[in-house]
């Protein structure tokens, strides 16, 4: 099997969302290969399905005066928060083509920031038999909500690498009480090669997927001619 991997580097969660979505359809329609898009937003907070407003607990007015946009999305789980120094990866993957479901797609992403905090950066971690992510005791260090469309997944997976952790503040991460929210920084009181992180993970995402080769590309490689018109839209929105 072949992995596309998209860096997309720091890029506004409006405009990555719309590359998703014309990458979904390409996947959906076979015109691509599985691809993984890994990213790094502004700070944003986004509601999944079973989201409640009461959740995010700040104003409009203070989101706005800090430039936060706050977006309804087609994901599974609550309310979650992105920012920089925090990886965000997009799988948008067809689940027949390396014959799993989602459920088992969901234990394997656990399973691959399990393996990589404990391998590179000395930290154990785990799952929690009541909530989706993986743990660090009592606080979360990745998020997961995926939604599938037609066999194939989107939306996907958050990494606190280097993360401001106080921007958590503002919500209650995935409607979830009384527990808290870690990065790497937080855990060994140091600040991560934040490129280097995101090679881990695309490196554990093959090794635990099993994808044999990869290729990394550029939106221009996937976004075939008789597309210009979208391509140049999306591309200038990665560029603003």
């Amino acid at each position: 099997m072949k992995l596309n991997v998209l860096f997309l580097g720091k890029c506004e969660y409006e405009k990555a969302l719309k590359i998703q979505y014309e990458l979904l359809r390409k996947r959906q329609n076979n015109e691509i290969e599985d691809t993984l898009i890994l990213v790094e937003h502004p700070p944003v907070i986004t509601l999944g399905r079973r989201a409640q407003k009461g959740h995010i607990l700040k104003s409009k007015e203070f989101l706005k005066k800090e430039g936060i946009d706050v977006f309804q999305i087609n994901r599974g789980g609550d309310v979650t928060y992105h920012g920089d120094g925090q990886i965000v990866g997009y799988p948008i993957i067809h689940l027949k083509s390396i014959s799993i479901g989602i459920r088992n797609f969901v234990n394997n992403l656990e399973e691959l920031f399990i393996q990589l905090l404990y391998d590179k950066y000395h930290i154990v971690a785990g799952r929690d038999p009541k909530h989706t992510g993986v743990w660090v005791g009592e606080q979360k260090i990745v998020a997961i909500g995926l939604a599938v469309k037609r066999g194939v997944t989107m939306h996907g997976f958050a990494f606190n690498v280097n993360t401001n952790l106080d921007h958590f503040k503002w919500i209650i991460p995935c409607g979830i009480e009384n527990r808290g929210v870690t990065s790497i920084q937080n855990m060994t009181e140091k600040n991560f090669d934040f490129q280097k992180a995101n090679q881990f993970v695309f490196n554990y995402f093959l090794k635990i997927f099993h994808y044999e080769t990869y290729k990394e590309v550029t939106l221009d490689q996937l976004l075939l001619e008789d597309r210009r018109e979208i391509y140049e839209s999306l591309q200038k929105a990665t560029m603003a």
